[in-house]
């Protein structure tokens, strides 16, 4: 007989970011990050700030501690809260569960006395009002009621997929109203480097469209090129 899998499984020796990389992401919009990174790196559209921000200021940096606690659980959250690293943005895995709650405004609070810099889910989560005052930025797919179990199995340092990204322990979390993106800790030097182009290019562009500017396509130069044509 197959024995049972313990409840949770604490994986341990993930990279972690440096204080400059973190900083360097700072106030760095998610969009100029998804350029950045060839125009991905976001999680699925669903998961969004809760209250889509209108009551809570949702913008977060940090590493990313991965929680998979699985469908409708939530042991590998409430390890997290023991676990983190102040500043870390907990990312727990609900394998796209929709029908129950991740967390509610009591670990949301725990997390933020922990000294957690947000927390992200592919899960609704539930208490709204206690998560607002609680003050930890969230994203998440919505609301529900619903009570999460704990009974596991869980484990909580690795990796998991979460909204269509693959997350591990480690890597860089952005995360802003327009949505939630994951740097790969390999990539984290190559796009705060690439980044730093794109929010120039987006500041003249911006300083352009301001003074008037309305083409975006040279019309002429592409009939001319043959990578349009005309049809009378």
């Amino acid at each position: 007989m197959i024995g049972e899998p313990p409840r949770l499984t604490i994986v341990k020796g993930a990279p972690r970011p440096t204080e400059a990389q973190i900083a360097a992401l700072q106030g760095v919009e998610t969009a100029f990050l998804c350029d950045a990174m060839g125009g991905m790196g976001a999680m699925a559209t669903p998961i969004a700030p809760i209250g889509f921000g209108r009551d809570l200021d949702c913008h977060a940096v940090g590493p990313a501690l991965v929680a998979d606690s699985g469908p409708a659980d939530i042991i590998a959250t409430l390890a997290a809260v023991n676990l983190l690293t102040p500043g870390d943005i907990v990312v727990h895995a609900a394998h796209g569960n929709q029908d129950r709650a991740t967390i509610g405004d009591q670990l949301s609070g725990m997390l933020k006395n922990a000294g957690a810099a947000g927390f992200v889910t592919d899960g609704p989560m539930r208490d709204y009002a206690g998560i607002v005052a609680a003050g930890l930025p969230a994203w998440c797919t919505g609301l529900n009621p619903n009570s999460p179990y704990t009974s596991g199995p869980g484990t909580v340092g690795a990796s998991a997929t979460v909204g269509g990204c693959h997350v591990a322990t480690g890597d860089m979390i952005v995360a802003d109203r327009n949505g939630v993106v994951v740097i790969p800790f390999a990539r984290i030097d190559e796009v705060i480097g690439r980044v730093q182009e794109v929010q120039k290019l987006e500041s003249e562009l911006e300083a352009k469209v301001k003074d008037g500017f309305k083409a975006p396509l040279d019309i002429d130069a592409m009939l001319a090129d043959g990578s349009a044509v005309e049809i009378v």
